[in-house]
């Protein structure tokens, strides 16, 4: 039996990369910030939630396809932005795409992703969206979403809560900064991973391709990374959102969402669709988890208004439980990330496991079809 063949849940696959990966660099993609109160009410606030099964209705074929506009998922998924794959695998972003838009999974590529917009278009044939950091610098701004509606983006999700970099205290401990500054420590943890090591250095560091430029700078390593990062719109404002409106002909999503009238007013403002999030528990220690905050907003928006929902998923039931809350479709990050440690192979694997998970929860809560989940199946 193969390494892939023993996975049988995300959570084995997260084992997996805390053993594959070096410590320092686990915990970048696994942790949060501050005391990651957040980080682990994402989970805790899932697990409360009991389901309220009815019996003797036909599930011999559950159908798990949603609609999200007037586009039809063959599953309830979408794929969140992450950045800085590449430190799990070299190339990650497009690994976990392929395996995404295979499976009709959207895929959001990040702006600080280490794949540029133009080369994961030419690579994936399928559903891709394009997701925007806020910089100070409004021109630049312009050029990538100009980039994006270029290479055939669908959607334009905009971040709207990332002011500052939250603080991360194993970050901090372990020595991951930006740009990095390796110390003997990291010396020591690669040499105890020698196959990610031997990848990192034949694939080369991360490269931020979609930053390239930025403030004159051409280069497109950590030091630009470093320079994005002390250049994040904190002065991001509602005319300035207009603007971006203005500019996406598109649909446009908001990302990082939480207050319930913010969501209405964002709608009022030009949103297609909102997206519930607290950055992976990464940005604000002690902000609401994203399940606990979705019924409010789900109440504010009505039910016409496409809802996602990101932040602490890590199987089937769990989207069901988010449909069953208010949400359209559900949003993983980490989740992708994981099985990236295995390459493309671990990413389906992955995706193929929640896919699997969700339909077995449809049939042991007594639902045929995705769409028909709603509160009723709440206990």
């Amino acid at each position: 039996m193969g390494a892939l063949d023993r996975q049988v849940s995300v959570e084995d696959f997260r084992r997996l990369a805390r053993r594959r990966l070096p410590k320092s660099i686990f915990e970048f993609i696994d942790g949060g910030a501050g005391q990651e109160l957040t980080l682990n009410a994402n989970r805790s606030d899932f697990e409360k939630i009991r389901l309220l099964p009815r019996v003797l209705t036909d599930v011999s074929h559950p159908n798990v396809s949603t609609t999200l506009w007037s586009e039809t998922l063959p599953t309830p998924l979408v794929i969140s932005p992450m950045g800085s794959c590449a430190l799990v695998r070299p190339g990650a972003d497009i690994a976990i795409a392929r395996a995404a838009t295979a499976r009709g999974i959207p895929y959001t590529l990040s702006t600080m992703a280490t794949a540029s917009i133009e080369g994961m278009a030419r690579a994936v044939q399928g559903p891709l969206w394009f997701q925007l950091y806020v910089l100070k610098d409004f021109d630049f701004n312009r050029q990538l979403v100009r980039r994006a509606e270029e290479f055939g983006y669908s959607t334009l999700v905009v971040t709207v809560d990332l002011q500052a970099g939250g603080k991360r205290e194993k970050d901090l401990r372990n020595g991951i900064s930006i740009p990095l500054r390796p110390s003997a420590r990291h010396l020591w943890e690669g040499m105890l991973h020698p196959g990610w090591s031997l990848r990192l250095l034949r694939g080369r560091l991360p490269q931020f391709e979609n930053v390239r430029g930025y403030l004159g700078d051409n280069s497109a390593g950590l030091t630009i990374a470093a320079r994005v990062g002390g250049s994040l719109h904190a002065g991001f404002d509602w005319d300035d959102f207009r603007q971006i409106r203005d500019w996406w002909k598109g649909r446009l999503l908001v990302k990082g969402v939480l207050h319930p009238g913010d969501a209405s007013r964002l709608v009022a403002a030009g949103a297609d669709g909102i997206w519930v999030s607290n950055h992976g528990g990464r940005q604000l220690d002690g902000a609401v988890s994203s399940i606990d905050a979705l019924p409010a907003i789900r109440q504010a928006l009505g039910a016409q208004v496409p809802i996602l929902i990101d932040s602490g998923i890590r199987t089937g039931t769990d989207i069901i439980k988010a449909k069953a809350r208010g949400a359209t479709v559900a949003a993983i990050g980490r989740a992708a990330l994981f099985g990236a440690v295995a390459g493309e192979a671990g990413v389906a694997k992955a995706l193929d496991i929640i896919q699997d998970e969700v339909v077995t929860c449809l049939r042991l809560c007594g639902i045929p079809r995705f769409q028909e989940a709603g509160s009723e199946i709440i206990a």
